[in-house]
């Protein structure tokens, strides 16, 4: 299977650079950016996808109201030209773009974001509840004109601003009809290219788990247009055949899962090689719900910091990222401006690991394996295949010290839509996984991170089974605080929770690391995220081939 995946790998790059030639107007593919990727688009439809790839698309795709300056992370204007607030701050009034137009010849209106907003809050506990973070709190969205959109909250909330840059806007026209009655056409539709565009690209082809080919959009509103007439993603099986098609001049750049372990060799080859802290993180996973089908040892806080100690993650660093990684504690990375710092990881200590197995009474069978209420403490643990590489190498780590604590695991590596169906088990009841490893690039501001451990997301952002009703009311209320430094303390709260009550383990912070040929210029790599994913729709806009 390996082999025959690698080879449709080869097939779909070979085919690749006519069909990026293709999609240039000038019939060149000098003006056309070939970027190389080993995590794939898992759907095009936003209120399904999880993949940081398919986030590419509603980036490049799709208008926002706001988006981050690239330099300083400040929220600038994008499709809304400007805002105000109301007096009691619960009205915000947005002037957007006048005399723009989807790539379709539709008009693009402050009507199209009152309709994505209004949709997502009439089906927020069914299919909308993916994105139903973006618009906590909000009541109406209303398109007073075509260029004016006021949005009401049922309180005053701080964050406005950074859950709207994180919402894209769906075209009316495309959506209306699938969000009648009870909405369940929503997660159902496809969304295929070539996609009704609103942004400075287009998605004019798709291959699933192969290739996405995007060209310039000629309707595009925004006063930067891009120097390149296109880019495509190319999805590679594996790490090696990504970094060698870099080498060989088969794509221009890869992206932000360039893996630690080929920056050396990179360098060698005369590839221009960037990294910075990124907001991401790797976690382990451990099933807290109370009502999971078997091994309810794992719902005892003391087994879950048993299993901390038992995680060397100085290790981590420098075998699976070389040094371009740090270790992790909560789940708001240092990079995001959020983190608590007071809340250190445990450090490794299988001493402490085995003492605290040890007086619970799991003693350790002929093999090793300590046994638990007579079965053996041996977890399977789910693995998406998206991250390989850096990822294997953490498991490997993981799974040697845990045998040396009495806990046997078994890597069980599945792509990302079955890794998530495993996890949420049928009728998302969270009620038959043990463990799973995965990890989280998530926007710059914390609310969507923290978000992911709520009740409410469960079925939707959720991978955990975790829920904690004094974690929601935390989660309430740091919406609405009234200034950052009462956020950041319900937020530090909320940290503290997670950290105790172990749903996760943050094992890294990792780095970006990118690289691209000498023979292209103009990437801007923001300090928290990176080139072709960033949260900012500059980022390939000034793109351009070395003359």
């Amino acid at each position: 299977m390996k082999v025959i995946r690698a080879l449709a790998a080869a097939a779909a790059l070979a085919a690749t650079a006519g069909l990026m030639t293709a999609c240039s107007p000038s019939g060149s593919s000098d003006t056309v950016l070939r970027i190389g990727a080993s995590a794939t688009i898992d759907s095009l439809n936003p209120f399904v996808s999880s993949s940081d790839y398919s986030s590419v698309v509603y980036e490049y795709v799709y208008p926002h109201l706001t988006e981050y300056d690239t330099k300083d992370l400040s929220l600038v204007p994008s499709f809304a030209t400007s805002w105000s607030t109301s007096a009691d701050g619960k009205t915000w009034t947005f002037d957007t773009v006048t005399g723009a137009s989807w790539s379709d010849g539709k008009p693009l209106t402050a009507e199209d974001a009152a309709f994505t907003m209004s949709m997502i809050i009439a089906h927020k506990d069914g299919p909308t509840g993916q994105l139903a973070g973006f618009v906590n709190h909000m009541t109406s969205a209303v398109a007073t004109d075509d260029h004016t959109l006021a949005v009401t909250y049922d309180q005053p909330v701080g964050n406005v601003l950074a859950q709207l840059q994180q919402l894209p806007i769906l075209p009316e026209h495309v959506w209306k009809k699938l969000a009648a009655g009870d909405g369940k056409e929503i997660t159902s539709f496809q969304n295929g290219a070539p996609m009704v565009s609103g942004g400075p690209f287009e998605l004019t082809q798709y291959k699933k788990d192969q290739l996405a080919l995007f060209q310039a959009n000629p309707k595009w509103w925004g006063k930067t247009k891009p120097t390149i007439t296109g880019f495509g993603l190319q999805f590679f099986a594996n790490d090696d055949a990504m970094v060698t098609a870099l080498k060989t001049g088969q794509v221009d750049m890869i992206g932000e899962s360039t893996p630690a372990t080929a920056v050396a060799s990179l360098k060698k080859a005369g590839m221009v090689v960037d990294t910075a802290p990124s907001v991401g993180f790797y976690d382990f996973i451990i099933n807290t719900n109370p009502k999971k089908k078997n091994h309810p040892e794992l719902l005892d806080p003391k087994v879950r910091e048993a299993f901390e100690y038992a995680m060397d993650r100085e290790s981590m660093v420098k075998t699976a990222w070389l040094g371009l990684a740090t270790p992790g504690s909560t789940i708001v990375s240092p990079a995001s401006g959020w983190h608590d710092d007071s809340i250190q990881g445990l450090p490794f200590d299988l001493t402490k690991a085995n003492a605290i197995l040890d007086s619970l009474g799991y003693t350790k069978g002929s093999d090793g394996i300590r046994v638990a209420d007579g079965h053996p403490m041996a977890y399977d643990v789910i693995f998406p295949t998206e991250i390989n590489g850096a990822g294997d190498r953490m498991f490997q780590i993981i799974q040697n010290d845990l045998q040396q604590a009495g806990v046997k695991l078994t890597m069980r590596k599945m792509d990302t839509d079955a890794a998530t169906t495993a996890i949420n088990g049928p009728g998302n009841t969270y009620d038959e996984f043990d463990l799973a490893m995965w990890d989280w690039i998530p926007p710059v501001d914390p609310d969507f991170q923290l978000s992911v451990l709520t009740c409410a997301q469960w079925g939707n952002n959720n991978d955990s089974g975790y829920c904690n009703p004094a974690y929601d009311a935390l989660y309430a209320q740091q919406a609405v605080a009234p200034d950052r430094e009462a956020r950041q303390a319900i937020i530090d709260q909320m940290q503290k929770i997670a950290f105790d009550d172990r749903p996760y383990i943050a094992l890294v912070n990792q780095n970006v690391v990118e690289a691209h040929s000498p023979k292209w210029t103009g990437f801007l790599l923001s300090p928290l995220v990176g080139s072709v994913n960033n949260l900012s729709t500059q980022t390939l806009l000034g793109v351009h081939r070395v003359k």
